[in-house]
């Protein structure tokens, strides 16, 4: 990175030793220092791992989603009494959420939906490339996956570690942007403890039979 010295340094001696032109020199100087200190930065600033607040948003506009949910996510602020709201699940209500439900996504939440939205405009349509998507939103053991039903319609499940109640909101509520032009969502299968669904003819991280798998709740 350059220093005010890299700019000084080029003045010969016989101007060097005149300390108020020098001090003007500096002084000019230091704006064309600062400003390449601030273009450098801005690489770091709006990247998408860790750009936070209005550098977010701006990500947002760039590749076209809003934080701005379209109606409120009902049923997504914690609680102690209800199934799916407790720690780690639900969303703490902000000072300005209105009661009804979320309308404006946390940044983490909506980084989620950034790279959601990143897979999709370079989506080729295919279930496939849904699947990817999906895998961009949810990690960390949650895995999600789709069933072509060979009628114009798709399941999708998630199972291992259950989604937090406003991912699951955003999935079921259709901001994930996964669908097929013209195929219809049936179910959201989501499992009820943490692990694969049940099912048969199959044992992996998605479904597995008997004393493994669980039973899926739909949405």
């Amino acid at each position: 990175m350059a220093t005010i010295k890299d700019y000084t340094g080029k003045i010969t001696s016989e101007h060097s030793d005149k300390p108020k032109y020098m001090a003007m020199v500096e002084a000019i100087s230091q704006c064309f220092l600062d400003n390449n200190v601030t273009a450098s930065s801005l690489p770091s600033v709006f990247d998408l791992d860790d750009a936070v607040g209005v550098q977010l948003d701006d990500i947002g506009l760039w590749v076209g989603i809003s934080r701005n949910v379209r109606t409120p996510l009902t049923g997504v602020y914690f609680s102690l009494d209800v199934s799916g709201l407790g720690f780690d699940q639900g969303v703490w209500q902000g000072p300005f959420d209105p009661d009804s439900g979320v309308t404006r996504l946390d940044d983490d939440t909506y980084r989620l939906l950034i790279r959601a939205r990143i897979g999709a405009n370079r989506w080729d349509g295919t279930m496939e490339q849904s699947k990817e998507i999906l895998d961009l939103v949810f990690s960390d053991g949650t895995f999600a996956f789709i069933q072509d039903n060979q009628d114009m319609t798709m399941t999708i499940g998630v199972a291992g570690v259950s989604p937090s109640a406003l991912e699951l909101a955003l999935l079921t509520g259709g901001y994930i942007p996964i669908k097929p032009q013209s195929v219809g969502v049936d179910y959201y299968i989501i499992s009820t403890e943490e692990g694969p669904l049940f099912g048969f003819d199959a044992t992996n991280q998605y479904i597995a039979g008997f004393d493994q798998g669980s039973w899926g709740k739909i949405y």
